[in-house]
């Protein structure tokens, strides 16, 4: 029985020893949740930064008011079109200047120019070299122009012509000598201006008679000046002007006022009233015919940007600017408006610029 004890005894003693060495397989740690994938961040798009179109009126020559005016409709514009528009010119109206500018300009790589020539010929050339350089070519007062895309015009120059004379017949009483000015010889609306009053006076006014030739005053009122105080002294008997620069009735009138022939000798011309001043009412200018150039720098660069957008352009376009709405297409691309506008002393008021 003893034996039997210990025998039992020892059993039970290399079980408890063999299960303190066998250590219970660890528990599965648990398993790491899925991590989750991130959104794709999507990169904002850029926007596209398309630099302005650039267009660049050039005029006959920089600083006088008509241009002046004129600078203002084309920057009124621009803004209003989101096209970066400026206006430049020479300092003296000068072709070979123009030339110089326009050439600098088709370096620059502009969009478009729109251009008033001193002289249409002289500067073909250097607008043919802008068109084949891809550059828009609108021009104004040059309805000759070879080299251009469109020209526009604000009237039919021989009827605006016509228009002055009538004006100038009325102040001489339908008779007596006159004589024309032009700014160039070779400026195609100013001659078409003068030859449409001269075919107007031998239609309409056979008591009144042309004295000399055309007079050329280079876009120059001190010019005018000098140039109608010869004519003054040449032709005793003349009673009439009819001129085509903006600056030149201020010359003209100046030369009248000086004579004292305010109450004897008629000027009449192509300006604005803001220029004429007080000629107006000292009698040395008549009566004057314009179209405002503002509107005009308007015009020109608004078919710029319908030629660069590739729209229809010719009879009966209307470029939703007032005198420009229904214009007439003579020949494949020359564009007249209806814009003309005459006035005397009473009627300028109606016009503050």
């Amino acid at each position: 029985m003893k034996r039997l004890f210990i025998v039992v005894a020892i059993v039970l003693a290399m079980t408890m020893i063999v299960s303190a060495c066998v250590a219970p397989a660890p528990a599965p740690a648990p398993a790491a949740p899925a991590a989750e994938e991130a959104p794709a961040v999507e990169e904002p798009a850029e926007e596209a930064s398309e630099e302005p179109l650039e267009f660049v009126t050039v005029v006959k020559i920089a600083g006088i008011s008509w241009f002046n005016r004129m600078e203002t409709g084309v920057l009124a514009w621009g803004e209003e079109s989101g096209v970066n528009a400026t206006l430049v010119g020479p300092a003296e109206a000068d072709a070979a200047q123009q030339i110089a500018i326009i050439e600098d300009l088709i370096a620059q790589g502009v969009d478009a120019l729109c251009v008033v020539p001193m002289d249409p010929t002289q500067l073909d050339p250097v607008l043919k070299k802008a068109m084949d350089a891809g550059i828009t070519v609108i021009t104004h007062e040059a309805s000759n122009q070879e080299n251009m895309h469109y020209d526009i015009e604000a009237f039919d120059n021989v009827a605006f012509g016509a228009g002055l004379m009538d004006q100038l017949a009325a102040s001489m009483g339908e008779e007596g000598e006159y004589v024309v000015f032009v700014g160039s010889l070779g400026s195609k609306t100013h001659n078409e201006w003068v030859d449409g009053g001269i075919a107007r006076q031998k239609e309409a006014y056979p008591n009144m008679t042309l004295a000399g030739d055309k007079v050329e005053a280079f876009d120059d009122a001190e010019i005018a000046y000098q140039k109608a105080k010869e004519v003054l002294a040449a032709y005793p008997n003349l009673k009439g002007f009819q001129s085509s620069a903006s600056t030149d009735p201020v010359g003209i009138g100046r030369a009248i006022e000086e004579a004292g022939l305010q109450d004897d000798v008629s000027e009449v011309g192509t300006t604005l009233p803001s220029i004429v001043g007080d000629l107006f009412d000292t009698g040395a200018v008549d009566a004057i015919g314009f179209w405002d150039p503002a509107v005009a720098g308007a015009a020109c660069n608004q078919i710029a940007l319908m030629h660069i957008n590739g729209e229809e352009i010719g009879e009966g376009t209307d470029l939703g600017i007032e005198g420009y709405n229904s214009l007439l297409l003579v020949g494949d691309n020359v564009l007249y408006g209806g814009a003309a506008v005459y006035v005397d002393a009473e009627t300028a008021v109606d016009y503050p610029f």
